[in-house]
């Protein structure tokens, strides 16, 4: 923490366990109004689950969800580094500053609307091609599906019966 606040443009940093929660969204605001910072670096674990709650953070606040960086401390640090706390503190070291330097150069990402024609190609009439056809047409899609042989089924409908029921495949 105190390597962070030292890098240049981190105007404040803070530590939290729960910045992922209501409580810590709205810390997260307050800490950024108060000082006046209109971008976020998060050092924490997964993206793939958290990222939306930070950029909602930051859309609440009228800013930019484009001005958020993310630092995946779980996997690319914590796992990794499991048995070496020197180098998982240097790679941190290296992380943070790398996030810090990059948020200073956000922009904002435009977001365009486009119309979408619910219409889909599927190339192969085989188990998978005929299930996707099948979910995508629940879905209220229009579904071309296309297969190079005569009939449809791939290796499928080369089977006689299928385990472990021995139903017939066809």
């Amino acid at each position: 923490m105190e390597y962070v606040k030292k890098l240049p443009n981190v105007v404040v940093a803070d530590d939290d366990l729960s910045l992922c929660t209501d409580t810590g969204a709205d810390h997260i605001k307050k800490l950024m109004n108060d000082n006046k910072a209109n971008r976020l670096v998060v050092a924490a674990c997964t993206p793939k689950t958290h990222l939306p709650v930070f950029q909602a953070v930051l859309l609440g606040m009228n800013l930019d969800p484009s001005y958020l960086e993310f630092v995946n401390l779980r996997e690319h640090l914590s796992f990794v580094h499991m048995k070496d706390k020197t180098g998982a503190q240097r790679k941190a070291k290296d992380l943070l500053r790398a996030a810090t330097a990059r948020a200073a150069l956000l922009e904002p990402v435009p977001v365009k609307m486009v119309p979408v024609k619910k219409s889909v190609a599927i190339i192969g009439g085989g188990v998978a091609g005929i299930q996707a056809a099948l979910d995508l047409a629940k879905n209220e899609f229009e579904v071309h599906l296309i297969e190079r042989k005569e009939t449809i089924g791939g290796k499928m409908a080369m089977l006689d019966r299928t385990f472990p029921t021995d139903d017939c495949s066809i």
